[in-house]
Parts: C-alpha cells; structure tokens; sequence
C-alpha cells in the first residue's frame, strides 16, 4: 500500500508541474498540494 501512495503521489506532483509549464497555475498548485499531501512522507493524510 506505501509504494502505491508514493506512485500516486509522484504522479500527481508530475502533472501539477506539467500544468504549470502549460500555464494553469492554479490546477498546478492543487495537484502539486494533493500530490504531497497523498504521499507516503510525514505530511500523509493517510498515516493518522
């Protein structure tokens, strides 16, 4: 299940870059927030 977070977190961080490069700062920003917040690390939402 932790590699499964981490997969999906790093695929969330990835399209939350893409779409600041495309221009879309704000769908960007809450893909790169969910993504971190999703993750495996010390800031998951899953671990409490």
């Amino acid at each position: 299940m932790l590699f499964l977070l981490w997969i999906i977190a790093v695929i969330l961080v990835i399209a939350g870059i893409v779409q600041l490069v495309k221009g879309q700062m704000l769908m960007g920003i809450v893909l790169i927030i969910v993504g971190l917040l999703v993750g495996p690390g010390g800031v998951s939402i899953f671990n409490k």
